[in-house]
């Protein structure tokens, strides 16, 4: 089992990458006690040269954080063939509970390396850094994630037993099942088509109004519209959206809109809603920072292109399950 492709590149990779974050933890121990962006001491200017160095491989590192979230599904998936009982992603984590905690603890990586390429990418394309303690502050405390991360998914793959008899996603979301996914899914289909439409617009008023004012409560209200945007759009994929990708009015599961039989699309999606959730809430999340003259005009540089990717994500989210809608022989309020 540890022996598969995917198995193996996650391992590989999180290895990696606790190697690279304990070496820039200890780099930042020497940050924190001695950086002082006026002198010019020669300490000072070797200070500097790790900081690019580190900064430079913790941008690799939270890559493959990000990499890893979709590897770790794809490789769920890929294996889920093994298990008896199990049909897509939802049976393998079911065969080993810790992996729901492996898919949950990717996702909060996921944000959170993408936040800090962001803050990394800002703070290093002005004259005076003067992020360079806030950052590195900010990876001591992430740095414990990335080593929960590696335990986890070891106790889960080391953990599957192929003997065992799995649930998948029939029983997971039917709407006897009792449980969150069963009450998105047994949710009634009007409502969630409502409620998904009015976050949509409100979420993307608010993100062309930021798009053409600068005042700062719009960049907080973008920040929550998002937010809320991020999760509504996660319940509807279980409510009603993956009915329309699968053309059936009974299946929900998230995950099987990864396989081949249709044609990969939730990647798209999936990494649409990312891309979406991530610049959007990027000018509201960064909004403190602006107290910083250098930072507040590299932000403003910045801004208008984070909202078009976030637009472009949520583009890119929607437009499957749209096309079926307009296009497609399925009819959900036909049932």
């Amino acid at each position: 089992m540890i022996l598969h492709p995917g198995i193996f590149a996650l391992f590989i990779g999180s290895f990696i990458s606790v190697i690279i974050m304990l070496f820039a933890c200890l780099v930042t121990l020497q940050i924190l006690k001695k950086w002082d962006i006026n002198s010019s001491s020669e300490e000072q200017l070797l200070l500097e040269r790790k900081t690019w160095l580190i900064s430079l491989l913790l941008n690799y590192s939270f890559s493959f954080q990000i990499v890893s979230a979709f590897l770790f599904i794809f490789t769920a998936e890929e294996i889920h063939s093994l298990f008896i009982g199990a049909m897509c992603a939802t049976g393998t984590l079911n065969a080993n509970l810790v992996g729901w905690l492996v898919l949950l603890l990717k996702g909060a990586l996921l944000f959170a390396g993408g936040f800090w390429i962001l803050l990394n990418l800002v703070d290093q394309n002005t004259e005076d850094t003067p992020l360079v303690r806030m950052k590195y502050r900010v990876l001591l405390v992430i740095t414990p994630l990335v080593f929960l991360d590696l335990y986890l998914q070891w106790r889960f793959f080391s953990g599957l037993q192929p003997e065992v008899i799995t649930s998948c996603c029939g029983s997971l979301f039917s709407n006897q099942g009792g449980s969150v996914a069963a009450d998105l899914a047994g949710m009634p289909a009007e409502q969630a088509v409502v409620l998904f439409a009015v976050c949509s617009v409100f979420y993307l008023l608010v993100l062309l109004i930021c798009y053409f004012y600068t005042a700062s409560i719009w960049r907080h209200l973008l920040f929550v519209s998002t937010l809320i945007m991020f999760f509504v759009a996660l319940g509807s994929i279980v409510s009603f959206l993956s009915l329309y990708i699968y053309q059936m009015p009974s299946h929900h599961c998230p995950f099987d809109m990864l396989q081949a039989n249709y044609s990969y699309v939730g990647y798209p999606m999936y990494v649409g809603l990312f891309v979406a959730t991530l610049f959007g809430m990027a000018p509201g999340f960064y909004q403190p920072l602006r107290s910083c003259p250098s930072i507040d005009r590299e932000i403003v540089r910045r801004e208008r292109r984070w909202l078009l990717y976030s637009a472009i994500g949520y583009l890119l989210f929607v437009i499957f399950p749209l096309w079926q809608m307009a296009f497609g022989a399925f009819r959900l309020f036909g049932y």
